[in-house]
This record gives structure tokens, sequence and C-alpha cells, in this order.
């Protein structure tokens, strides 16, 4: 079975890649928000990350530092 985005129940096989691929980041699929998340480690401090889709999520761990969601901390977007 999927959720939202084509997401796996617990969209650990995308998860698991990322976390492989990217060493020191947590990621996971958010399933009350439909979005794909991680926690990125950074000189300043660790930074949260909102994505719409795994291609989207590895975007946003590459460029962390300058990514715009959350924006507030909000996980709400129009």
């Amino acid at each position: 079975m999927t959720g939202p985005s084509g997401a796996p129940d617990d969209g650990r096989p995308v998860t698991d890649a990322i976390r492989e691929e990217f060493p020191g980041v947590w990621a996971w699929y958010g399933h009350a928000t439909g979005s794909w998340w991680a926690m990125v480690p950074l000189r300043c401090g660790p930074r949260l990350v909102e994505a719409l889709n795994p291609r989207e999520l590895r975007d946003a761990i590459e460029n962390a530092a300058n990514w715009p969601w959350p924006k507030n901390g909000s996980s709400l977007r129009a």
C-alpha cells in the first residue's frame, strides 16, 4: 500500500537510501503533512527541510542553508 505522493506506508526504502547517500542526515516521510523531511547538520546547527518528493528532498539536503521550506517553522503552503 502506498500513501500520498506514491510514498510507501513507511517511506523506508527512500529514506534509507537518502540516509546512506547523505551520512549524518535524518530523513523521513510525514504522513500527516504529505511531505518529505530531513534534519541536515550544518556548521551553524541542524536545519529542518521539507520537500514535496524524494528528488526535491535531495535538492533540499544539498542546499539546506538556503532551502525555503518550511517557512517560519510551518509546513503549511497555499
